[in-house]
């Protein structure tokens, strides 16, 4: 997509943002552990990983920036706007639907329909800013898309029936997993670290959830595997994932940042081979491949406009 981004800062970007969705993928497993292995209400875990997220991050953040850093995001009211509806339409709403979606429906036909994200984000920046998306872009999202299909369902497109409302809500996860990668971003350009923007979206989130679900109330029995897990959900799959994402909001566009998206569900298909103990088909190996050369693809054609860039 053409953007302020020179191509060299783009490829930096894409590091940035396909590690956030490394996170993301060891934050999967240890949430599949989680749901699998220990009894913890959906509800509260939302609850809990948000509220965590966003004391940790905003303790961190005076810490290291003071008070008026910050408070900063607070300066005038078209921040608190942004701030809003960052944490309202773009983090609450994206776990809310896609927990509903996979409540719903089945985790495989919602991953995929919430990595529909990048086509919401090439889509509005088309039509509000009249960008028109590179065709290497759209060459590595659909070789991704593909790929993603191929590590989730095996190539069986039956695991893709789901209800219409599982639909309707994982429709609604991807328009809201778009919104988190757009909204923050003048903030960031703004001089608002990634710890204080994001420590303050996911307090507000928490507030929802919270509403719902107090964390205090009916908690699950503590043991010392809760809460090395919930830690670990929060540190890595919330803290560390959508800090360096935003981070990445720096030197790449959005519709580059949200196509790494693909690497979560694969980081997630292969430490549950290594830890879990599952097995790969050779259709999801290919899937994992498929994905790699996209992002090779994604990288190479940056690395080749800026030599053009520098040859003119």
């Amino acid at each position: 997509m053409q953007s302020e981004f020179s191509n060299t800062t783009v490829i930096k970007g894409i590091a940035l943002s396909a590690l956030a969705s490394t996170f993301w993928g060891i934050s999967g497993v240890v949430t599949q552990f989680i749901s699998q292995n220990l009894t913890i209400p959906a509800a509260w875990f939302l609850s809990m990983r948000t509220f965590g997220a966003g004391v940790t991050l905003l303790l961190i953040s005076f810490l290291f920036y003071g008070p008026k850093k910050t408070l900063g995001v607070f300066k005038n009211w078209k921040s608190v706007g942004i701030l809003l509806a960052y944490a309202l339409i773009g983090l609450a709403a994206n776990m809310g639907s896609f927990y509903v979606s996979i409540q719903t429906g089945n985790a495989s036909a919602t991953t995929i329909l919430q990595y529909l994200a990048p086509l919401f984000v090439v889509a509005g920046a088309f039509f509000f800013k009249h960008i028109r998306p590179l065709r290497s872009d759209l060459i590595s999202f659909l070789l991704c898309l593909v790929g993603v299909f191929f590590a989730l369902t095996k190539g069986d497109m039956t695991q893709l029936a789901i209800p219409m409302d599982s639909l309707i809500w994982g429709l609604i996860s991807a328009v809201t997993a778009a919104c988190y990668v757009v909204f923050p971003r003048p903030l960031i350009a703004a001089g608002n670290p990634p710890f204080v923007v994001l420590g303050w979206g996911t307090l507000i989130a928490s507030i929802g959830f919270n509403t719902n679900h107090p964390f205090w109330h009916n908690h699950p029995t503590v043991s010392w595997q809760l809460v090395v897990a919930v830690a670990a959900v929060i540190l890595i799959g919330t803290i560390m994932s959508f800090s360096t994402l935003l981070y990445s909001l720096r030197f790449a566009p959005s519709d580059v940042v949200s196509i790494m998206d693909a690497v979560q569900p694969i980081v997630t298909s292969v430490l549950s081979v290594v830890f879990l103990g599952l097995h790969m088909t050779w259709i999801e190996t290919l899937g994992v491949i498929i994905v790699i050369v996209a992002i090779y693809i994604l990288q190479n054609s940056r690395q080749k406009l800026e030599k053009n860039a520098k040859t003119f």
